[in-house]
């Protein structure tokens, strides 16, 4: 297994749309692990193929405090919104920027396994805002694209601003 780089806005590569899997292979397989790989040592929830350079409908996630409960989401759809909710959210493309973003409570999902099996899944919270966070990179979209210009505006300059301190650190 290996880490993979992860995008980080304004990388326009961000706003690819990820084409479909087709190919359920060994290193599909090994592509999944080393996302896993990656999220976990980036201490992220969440990570869409988008965002390591590989536009591909696949998404990892792993909402638990052990890190024991990976899910792996290929091909990804969904088929039932319900609810909604704000939840504060982060992304690993933008590292230490923070913004309240409305997304459903609840998702109904159908996805393929690494095995190409299609499978639905129904969630809600946390994880569903993970999910649809993660499809929307899928998709080339990120979570600023939800605020308004002017709270984008101030999230980008702090992004910024982040990044120049930390150049000359």
């Amino acid at each position: 297994m290996s880490v993979l780089t992860i995008l980080e806005f304004p990388d326009p590569r961000l706003r690819t749309k990820a084409a479909p899997v087709t190919e359920f292979d060994a290193s599909l397989k090994q592509f999944i692990d080393d996302m896993f790989e990656t999220m976990y040592d980036a201490n992220g929830v969440g990570l869409a193929a988008t965002q390591v350079n590989v536009h591909k409908r696949v998404l990892v996630a792993d909402m638990s405090d052990e890190r024991n409960q990976p899910l792996a989401l290929i091909n990804p759809e969904i088929l039932e919104k319900d609810g909604t909710q704000v939840y504060q959210e982060g992304c690993l493309s933008f590292p230490g920027i923070f913004a309240d973003v409305t997304r459903a409570l609840k998702v109904k999902v159908r996805a393929h396994d690494v095995e190409g099996k299609t499978f639905e899944l129904e969630v809600e919270g946390p994880l569903a805002v993970c999910i649809q966070h993660e499809m929307d990179h899928l998709a080339g979209k990120v979570f600023v694209d939800y605020l308004s210009p002017l709270k984008r505006s101030i999230l980008l300059k702090r992004l910024e601003k982040q990044r120049k301190q930390a150049a000359t650190a």
